[in-house]
């Protein structure tokens, strides 16, 4: 095995296997049935969240409770010592979701101590009120509204007991510090969870356009999650939407990051509703799982999966990934070690592609390298695909090894000669852009052109998710990337851009353009990207079938006054980018991570099904699959790709459209991948085409064969598969699907903003 640190891989898979269940160190040798690797797989993930279970561990509340518990029972301890231990404590209640055992705890704190902590005391006391309100009302009383900005109709609490008390305290700081800007996003907040904003904020610290930009106006998305039983309640996590059975239709995927959470695996029963098919897909004890995606390892024509583990714990998250092989009859099975790909490295981020252009799919993974100083080496991974079912690691020798805290890995080919490049956003060493030079001397090779191509290296500025895209359909990948630098909490950089008050943050996005020489110029300001979203959680799509791309960012950090709303951005005729949040009312509160942008009931339009919730137990929350009304009358085409030559789903393959819109030809130009780096979307292309009722002509450049096909005169608003080689097109006969909702949804589906 060509593996970077091979010594530190054979350490952790003894000290997993052995230490935590000695019974199966009989399989150490080898792994050479697959139900044995699946069992083992098993054993590690439970060995793994056993060790996890540390109080130096800042995400596994329940065992700090324990060791704060412990050391307020010590004899002798100061009064200040008691105090502090209280206070932490009561932070930790907090993560756990015990609101009303935490503030007992502030609330003696504020008045029995006199400490320089006082201030922050009474916020944190005000933040504990607020999240009563939402436990009592968005998560208890859960409704399709909850949490949306602006808040109104069912979104408002009717339990508004925590928000005033969270009110009167927040005044009263900011009566002290008018300057204190995240109590004043989160006093503003509180207010329109009892629909008294903005009439009844007190002036002085009213913040304006709290109910978001609506002069770019789209149709109202609806959020059905709980109605189609979809709205699973778990920690910052991940989804996949795509066709797991080749029925033709939708499936859903999600997961929570916390090796307690089991992987769900929803099957679309094509009449209205999902079958949660949890238990019987052979995931039970699969845990855990910060962000996954589909793929097709073995050329056999069904969807596998790629889980990733271990992102942000440092030294308690090297937890292997999972690849889980579709068996075709809807259950998985694991194979990471029969296929070479078991690992211990903390990561979130793998992209799957045919970097050495054989017709079948190898992935790159990024790693994170330690913030705080490199315990153990954690570069990223090659595994170029061997044909038979196993990986060999090669970064090393593709000089693709790149090391640094790495949240997000996407691959395209950005310069149009054949090879996939990657792109990689890291938390402290910049952005950077590997070129794919090809093979040379039976080696595949990679060069960081960052410099050359105009890429930003500054360490200083970190960044979180990415993607290749051509926004502006010119035929020359683009590059998206999230700025993620910030010195303050979320509410306090939302609070100053309302009241335009300089922040210290001064990129928000980048909009790398390709200039189709091998260089970029970042035109996010130009384009209207220069908001605050501090993304994690995001994916592209196009919501109104106009042929460009849009996208959804979902926001947040592990911080709990991160209330700040997810962003939505329609791209204009792939000149600028406008804020249509409100308007779609998609504007989440809570923790966006895992998107996945799909037609989910084939009406030609796309949907959205994103996973919510925190780093923490306690801040939870129901996913939402945000359903897509309409956007007028613009037309589509939805293609299933299969490669022969070309790996059999055709990932990295790209196809041209040239129509012909009132009068005038165009071109529109997609890859096949599953859209931004946190979340998956369908690898069917499914594309918008404006008032185009054909498609001209419709040119696929199969991926990895080198071979070019062109169809012509398709009719528009159909679904249809190209098998390559075959030279035909197949319409596929796929129902609409005609969701099973209660009649209170019926008006709201038909109002137009």
């Amino acid at each position: 095995m060509n593996y970077p640190n091979f010594t530190h891989l054979c350490m952790k898979y003894i000290h997993y296997v052995t230490v935590g269940f000695p019974l199966l160190a009989i399989v150490l040798v080898a792994c050479t049935r697959t139900n044995t690797c699946h069992e083992e797989m098993i054993a590690i993930l439970a060995s793994a969240k056993e060790e996890g279970k540390n109080p130096k561990n800042q995400y596994v509340p329940e065992v700090k409770m324990k060791y704060m518990d412990s050391l307020l029972s010590l004899p002798h301890s100061t009064p200040s010592e008691i105090a502090y231990c209280k206070y932490l404590k009561a932070n930790i209640l907090l993560e756990l979701g015990r609101e009303e055992e935490a503030i007992e705890l502030f609330e003696y704190l504020v008045n029995n101590t006199n400490t320089y902590q006082a201030e922050k005391i009474w916020k944190d006391l005000a933040l504990t009120y607020l999240r009563v309100g939402e436990r009592s009302n968005c998560i208890s009383n859960h409704a399709a509204e909850s949490c949306l900005l602006p808040i109104k109709g069912l979104g408002v609490h009717r339990d508004g007991s925590g928000s005033r008390k969270a009110i009167a305290i927040y005044e009263k700081v900011l009566t002290r510090d008018p300057r204190d800007l995240e109590s004043r996003w989160l006093l503003n907040i509180a207010y329109m969870t009892l629909g008294e904003y903005p009439d009844k904020v007190p002036a002085q610290f009213l913040l304006p356009d709290m109910q978001g930009d609506t002069t770019n106006k789209v149709n109202s998305f609806i959020d059905i999650a709980a109605d189609l039983k979809l709205d699973l309640k778990n920690m910052a996590g991940a989804s996949i939407a795509d066709d797991f059975d080749n029925d033709g239709y939708m499936d859903i995927v999600t997961c929570g990051w916390s090796l307690e959470d089991e992987i769900n695996f929803f099957r679309n029963k094509t009449d209205g509703t999902f079958e949660d098919r949890s238990a019987m897909s052979g995931l039970k004890g699969i845990s855990g799982g910060l962000n996954m995606v589909q793929t097709d390892y073995n050329n056999d024509g069904y969807k596998d999966i790629f889980v990733l583990r271990g992102a942000w714990k440092g030294e308690y998250g090297e937890d292997p990934n999972s690849l889980l092989r579709n068996n075709g009859d809807g259950t998985f099975t694991d194979v990471t070690t029969q296929s070479g790909l078991l690992s211990f490295h903390p990561t979130q981020t793998a992209t799957w592609n045919d970097f050495n252009n054989d017709g079948w799919v190898d992935v790159f993974i990024g790693n994170e390298a330690s913030l705080k100083g490199i315990q153990q080496p954690h570069p990223c991974e090659l595994y170029i695909n061997n044909q038979d079912g196993t990986f060999t690691e090669v970064a090393a020798k593709t000089n693709s090894n790149f090391e640094g805290f790495v949240k997000s890995v996407t691959s395209g080919d950005y310069d149009n000669d054949g090879w996939k490049d990657i792109f990689i956003s890291t938390m402290n060493r910049g952005r950077h852009l590997f070129r794919n030079k090809g093979m040379q001397n039976g080696q595949l090779v990679f060069e960081d052109v960052s410099r050359y191509a105009g890429i930003d290296t500054t360490p200083e500025k970190r960044t979180f998710p990415s993607w290749f895209w051509d926004f502006d359909n010119d035929g020359w990948l683009d590059i998206f990337v999230c700025d993620y630098t910030f010195d303050n909490s979320l509410a306090y950089y939302a609070a100053s851009e309302k009241l335009h008050v300089p922040a210290g943050s001064p990129d928000k996005m980048f909009l790398y353009h390709n200039n189709h020489d091998g260089t970029f110029t970042n035109v996010a300001k130009e384009c209207g990207l220069d908001k605050m979203v501090f993304a994690m959680g995001s994916n592209f799509g196009d919501i109104d079938n106009d042929g460009y791309l849009d996208m959804y960012l979902g926001t947040g950090n592990p911080n709990y006054q991160s209330l700040v709303p997810n962003k939505m951005f329609r791209n204009v005729a792939g000149k600028k980018f406008v804020d249509v949040t409100a308007s779609a009312r998609v504007g989440h509160l809570q923790k966006g991570h895992g998107v996945s942008f799909a037609d989910m009931d084939n009406d030609g339009d796309q949907d959205i099904y994103i996973d919510m919730g925190g780093a923490f137990p306690g801040d939870a929350y129901q996913n939402s699959f945000f359903m897509n009304p309409g956007q007028g009358d613009n037309h589509w085409i939805s293609i299933q790709l299969e490669g022969t030559k070309a790996n059999r789903l055709a990932i990295g393959s790209r196809i041209k459209i040239t129509c012909t819109e009132n009068g005038r030809q165009r071109t529109i130009y997609r890859d096949v991948n599953s859209g931004g780096s946190f979340g998956s979307s369908p690898l069917r292309r499914e594309i918008g085409l404006g008032r185009a009722t054909q498609i001209d002509a419709l040119e696929i450049r199969w991926h990895g064969s080198n071979t070019t096909e062109v169809f012509r005169n398709i009719k528009a608003d159909q679904f249809i598969k190209i098998t390559e080689g075959t030279k035909t097109i197949v319409p596929v006969k796929l129902q609409k699907i005609n969701w099973v909702l209660p009649e209170k949804l019926c008006g709201p589906l038909a109002v137009n903003n």
